[in-house]
């Protein structure tokens, strides 16, 4: 089995005032960061929702269009998964750049849909939810990636710990000076 990694990147970044996928902490992106925490486990990896690639990583957009949330960017990641001979995905956000590493163990272990109860866009989703989720978002159906897992019957693991999410500059900083 071969496994996607997926660091969701789409959105605005009103809150953070920048593209905080690109964000700077210690000297690389939050981007890097994310990517860092998946490469271990992914055979490869991608940003998801994102409208460029980036450091060399394939850019894949939203399904089945644009402006759907994470969970538009997880609809074009597993499309993406499955057209490339993937068996699943594993997601964490571009705006998480720790995590214990303990955490995917735990979401592989599940082998089936999993989620973090603490972040619900970190998860393992196999490619079989792709043509469902596009089905689903098309027909307008709700856009929580927490309610859509747990409608298709998802475990909800934790992480046991604080999963920083930097949604504003403050947050990064916040991160910055704790980790001085």
């Amino acid at each position: 089995m071969t496994l996607l990694g997926v660091v969701l990147a789409g959105g605005r970044s009103v809150r953070f005032g920048s593209d905080k996928a690109l964000a700077d902490l210690h000297g690389r992106s939050l981007l890097l960061h994310a990517v860092d925490i998946l490469a271990p486990v992914c055979d490869e990896i991608v940003i998801g929702g994102f409208d460029r690639g980036v450091d060399g990583l394939r850019a894949v957009p939203d399904r089945p269009r644009e402006d759907l949330g994470p969970l538009g960017g997880l609809c074009g990641a597993l499309a993406y998964a499955g057209t490339h001979g993937h068996a699943a995905i594993v997601s964490v956000g571009c705006d998480t750049p720790r995590l214990d590493r303990s955490v995917i163990a735990q979401l592989l272990a599940v082998r089936g849909i999993a989620y973090v109860a603490e972040a619900p866009i970190i998860g393992y989703w196999p490619t079989t939810l792709a043509t469902g989720l596009s089905e689903h978002l098309e027909a307008g159906g709700d856009r929580s990636i927490r309610r859509w897992a747990d409608a298709q019957g998802a475990a909800v693991i934790t992480a046991g710990a604080i999963v920083p999410n930097l949604n504003r500059p403050d947050d990064l900083e916040a991160l910055r000076h704790l980790e001085r």
